[in-house]
């Protein structure tokens, strides 16, 4: 089991805050385990009560959940709660209630743009955790290589070997499709939406082209657009948003897209080994990909993008942290140089500084405002 106190922390924190938090992450990225670490941790101190809305006698057990939630007090736990949106105005009736004596933790795989009602409901009243599977700072830096090829999820990265991980991957996947999408809801083939996130991951790190995709599946840009938010709601894919800034150039409008779980990438383009991947052409943007969330993980901002224009500059990630911006670039080399693209976007984008997350040990400086540093050395505090 690999210890993660930093996310038990921010959940315990978050509940100090709130009557009600949120974890939320894709299935199988270790959400359970933290709540039964917590469950732990608090019932010394208070009841604890938990409900696994896949098990069906606690599926039963909330048949008439009003009756039965509002006898309880302490910490309630309930896990895949996306199966019971209807739960969402519950919740909110029973945390208003004067001296409520009962804090919620829920536990969910789906985000609240898939699940309807969660904001509206319960605005004010619930903070919210998004959960991806180990970073780097978890496993340790020996494990990076074994983190990027199988990726963060529990089961795959703890395998026993590699083919064992890729089998997991591959069952996953399948599960995914043909079972969780149908329970959100969505009912789309799971062929079809097989073949789409196959799509994405050969576009990974790419600028999103709704007509490409649309023309490939013979579907229209919305069908397309639609695919892609469900996945992106499921948290496999991140869609990076475009950042404008005030300048005369044509910047790019599309957002970037990125298999969000390394694995998972490596799986739908069937690499199963280190070999295969470091011979592979799309071994930059896999690594790209990687080390961007890696940083997104470490920096817990949402206020993330990245950056183009037309004329061929880019910056793979700006972040606005108290008001100033800061840039990020991810290169697969040895000994990444100064390029003509990072001296734009540092004028362009006024950044105090830009970073190049490279795979090697040493941090060296190319400039005063751009270093050049390991994925270990990617600054907390900016």
């Amino acid at each position: 089991m690999v210890p993660r106190p930093d996310r038990i922390n921010q959940i315990e924190r978050v509940l100090t805050i709130y009557p009600i938090a949120a974890l939320l992450g894709p299935r199988q990225c270790g959400k359970t385990t933290l709540a039964r670490i917590i469950a732990t941790r608090e019932q010394a101190d208070m009841p604890v009560t938990y409900f696994d809305l896949e098990n069906p006698v606690d599926d039963r057990r909330l048949s008439a959940p009003l009756s039965v939630l509002q006898e309880l007090s302490g910490l309630v736990i309930i896990d895949e709660v996306q199966r019971r949106p209807e739960l969402f105005e519950l919740l909110r009736v029973l945390v208003d209630r004067p001296d409520n004596p009962a804090q919620f933790l829920l536990l969910g795989s789906a985000s609240p743009q898939i699940v309807r009602g969660v904001s509206e409901s319960l605005a004010g009243r619930i903070g919210f955790i998004d959960l991806t599977g180990f970073n780097l700072a978890e496993v340790g830096t020996a494990q990076r290589d074994a983190l990027w090829l199988r990726g963060g999820f529990p089961r795959s990265f703890l395998a026993a070997d590699d083919p064992t991980s890729s089998i997991w991957r591959n069952d996953f996947v399948r599960t995914f499709l043909e079972r969780d999408i149908p329970q959100l809801g969505i009912t789309i083939p799971s062929e079809t939406l097989r073949r789409f996130w196959t799509m994405v991951a050969h576009y990974h790190g790419q600028v999103w082209n709704a007509a490409e995709f649309a023309r490939s599946l013979g579907t229209a840009e919305a069908t397309a657009r639609r695919y892609l938010d469900i996945l992106s709601g499921a948290y496999m894919v991140r869609i990076l948003p475009p950042w404008f800034e005030n300048i005369s150039k044509r910047q790019v409008k599309a957002p970037k897209i990125y298999i969000r779980d390394s694995g998972i990438l490596h799986t739908l383009l069937q690499m199963g080994t280190l070999a295969d991947l470091q011979s592979h052409p799309k071994v930059g943007a896999s690594w790209e990909g990687f080390a961007l969330e890696q940083a997104l993980d470490k920096l817990q901002t949402r206020d993330a993008y990245f950056w183009g224009t037309h004329g061929g500059a880019e910056l793979d990630l700006l972040v606005r942290i108290s008001g100033k911006q800061y840039g990020f670039e991810f290169k697969y080399a040895d000994a990444p140089g100064i390029g003509r693209s990072m001296h734009i976007a540092l004028e362009d984008l006024s950044l105090e500084h830009l970073w190049v997350v490279y795979p090697g040990q040493q941090a060296y400086g190319l400039h005063p405002r751009i270093t050049v540093i390991p994925i270990t050395e990617i600054p907390l505090d900016l």
